[in-house]
């Protein structure tokens, strides 16, 4: 019997904005907030809400979009990401929240406005002090599976 060395996962880049690995039972979830006053849903989660200053609650936001606009940028990207890389804002399925976020760096020529999207986290880029994170990032899919379903483009 061998023994074999697994890295550690590294740190979200963030916490309290995606649900954590392993996602071998359940793709990631994108996570936000909702007002308990009944407000919301937003991203990311913030302590008051903003329309009555209420208390919030997290909100699982899912993990399935559909691309709204994006950009491609091409000048020196910060903290490790790869270069060029991608932003846009995605509108989320289920609740239709529009959030800002970074789309697939390696499947930037396959963007498309109206394209479903699925969320991704991985290790992708570092923080301030160069430490690898885990950053959620949304990639093209070929369409939104209903409920339960699995899509064979799923990472």
């Amino acid at each position: 019997m061998t023994d074999s060395v697994v890295a550690p996962v590294p740190a979200p880049i963030a916490e309290g904005i995606f649900t954590l690995p392993p996602y071998d039972e359940a793709a990631p979830h994108l996570l936000g907030g909702r007002c308990l006053g009944g407000h919301g849903p937003f991203f990311p989660r913030p302590r008051y809400c903003p329309v009555c200053l209420d208390e919030t609650e997290e909100a699982d936001l899912g993990s399935e979009a559909k691309i709204y606009s994006f950009t491609v940028v091409r000048t020196r990207a910060p903290l490790g990401l790869p270069e060029p890389y991608s932003v846009g804002y995605v509108d989320m399925a289920g609740s239709g929240l529009r959030v800002f976020c970074l789309l697939d760096p390696n499947r930037i020529e396959e963007l498309e406005v109206g394209r479903p999207a699925r969320l991704v986290v991985e290790p992708l880029g570092t923080n301030g002090a160069g430490e690898p994170r885990l950053r959620p990032y949304f990639t093209p899919a070929t369409a939104v599976p209903a409920e339960g379903d699995v899509e064979d483009d799923q990472r």
